[in-house]
């Protein structure tokens, strides 16, 4: 469901190559055979996925240029800042990203810190003013594949930890995982899959590389793995089975909380195994859980700060919320503005490359978050493409958003909402002179 428009291949130097989508330039890398300057591709997170016929890329740009330009007049006009006439102390500080200037710990505790509606819309255009120029009006939107609810760690936040014995475990089979990668990517036309799981969910990784590995020898998609912690040897098997993105967050920067809510784990086993993957070639996703008993603002920044340095190229900044079935039942949920408020943040402070997703976690906080995150800096949304047989077994909080929702209602609304923005559900890339 995030379209894969055709790009016309304008340079090659080594591996990254410029394709050109309406005039634009934007970079990829390329790991196809042959390719020439003239061909025409998929681009999918930055990778070249596949060749397209020319004839066949005619036919799908010329559907697509009136649309897409009309799409992008829409954006344009909603992202535009508007002329202040008179100055707050946030307006002055949103007007050095303007200028180019780095905001300081001061000033991003600041924006946090916010509490004025006209601030806080601000905030919110002008991280959705500086995703345009980065991104474009592109927004990628990828599939889900829940594969296993079977856990073996014990963390406080999340309701399919061991320690929930109400819960009715799961394990899709290999056969059920190919079966819903055919769906989002024939049926439906993704181009990015992610195949979720808790950690330690007893399945061998060497049958998880041979599902990835068929995936990509059948269809042309781009595979996240988000499977927790599975080691230098496991990221490598994954990776050379065609895996190219890693999901996994950190949770806290706070070592003290980490430890806490994850018993038994370090925050610095994990940073090492987001950077491994970083070193293996992985594309990498990653931020925080906001909200957390005992978090400060200053923890918040820090969360930020960490993700940001981390250079992804996507930030996960999702909400807490509370579980009856774990230790932390009962504490309060954090609100959809601090969440708004970080992820503008994040925008402002990250590099151009990086994506801003909007949580599933967030649009089941509040209804009308995935409209408004798109419009305070998100360019990346995930749809749920598990059988739904096995949706609602993936309890990591509860009532999830889209739990009950068929694939196909759930690209509706996405299409409709995205069209209403002047969003196309695509993954162009990032502009070639952004870096």
């Amino acid at each position: 469901m995030c379209y894969a428009i055709p790009g016309k291949v304008k340079q090659l130097n080594g591996r990254r190559v410029t394709v050109d989508y309406f005039g634009r330039q934007k970079y990829a890398l390329n790991e196809t055979k042959d390719l020439r300057p003239g061909d025409y591709v998929y681009v999918q997170g930055g990778y070249v996925l596949d060749k397209v016929p020319a004839a066949k890329a005619a036919a799908i740009l010329r559907d697509w240029r009136e649309l897409f330009l009309e799409l992008e007049k829409i954006d344009a006009a909603r992202s535009a800042l508007p002329r202040e006439a008179v100055p707050t102390p946030v307006s002055r500080i949103l007007l050095k990203t303007a200028n180019g200037q780095k905001l300081n710990k001061a000033d991003s505790l600041a924006l946090l810190d916010c509490r004025d509606k006209k601030d806080i819309d601000l905030l919110y255009r002008t991280a959705n003013a500086i995703r345009h120029k980065h991104h474009d009006n592109s927004c990628c939107v990828h599939g889900v594949i829940e594969i296993s609810n079977a856990c073996g760690q014990q963390c406080a936040y999340c309701g399919i930890s061991r320690q929930n014995l109400k819960i009715r475990r799961f394990r899709m089979s290999s056969r059920q995982i190919l079966a819903a990668a055919k769906t989002a990517v024939k049926t439906y036309g993704f181009r990015s899959l992610v195949l979720q799981g808790a950690q330690d969910c007893g399945r061998p990784l060497k049958e998880i590389a041979q599902v990835i590995r068929e995936i990509k020898n059948t269809y042309a998609a781009l595979v996240f793995i988000s499977l927790g912690e599975i080691g230098v040897a496991g990221l490598e098997m994954l990776f050379n089975a065609g895996a190219r993105g890693l999901l996994m967050r950190f949770e806290t920067s706070n070592p003290r909380l980490y430890e806490k809510y994850r018993p038994g784990c370090k925050l610095s086993t994990r940073l090492a195994h987001l950077k491994k993957a970083q070193e293996l070639g992985y594309l990498l996703a990653t931020g925080s859980l906001i909200g957390l008993p005992g978090q400060t603002t200053q923890d918040i920044w820090e969360d930020i700060a960490l993700a940001v340095n981390l250079n992804p190229d996507m930030i996960s900044l999702g909400p807490f919320i509370s579980h009856p079935q774990t230790t932390l039942a009962g504490s309060s949920s954090v609100t959809s503005q601090t969440i708004l408020k970080a992820m503008a943040l994040a925008r402002l402070i990250a590099a151009p490359q990086s994506k801003i997703l909007i949580t599933t976690a967030l649009e089941t906080l509040d209804p009308q978050a995935r409209a408004r995150g798109l419009e305070a800096g998100g360019s990346s949304l995930m749809l749920n493409a598990t059988p739904l047989q096995y949706r609602k077994l993936y309890s990591i909080y509860p009532a999830r958003a889209h739990e009950t929702e068929s694939l196909a209602h759930q690209i509706k609304e996405t299409i409709a909402l995205l069209a209403s923005l002047g969003r196309a559900p695509t993954d162009l890339g990032i502009n070639a002179d952004a870096r």
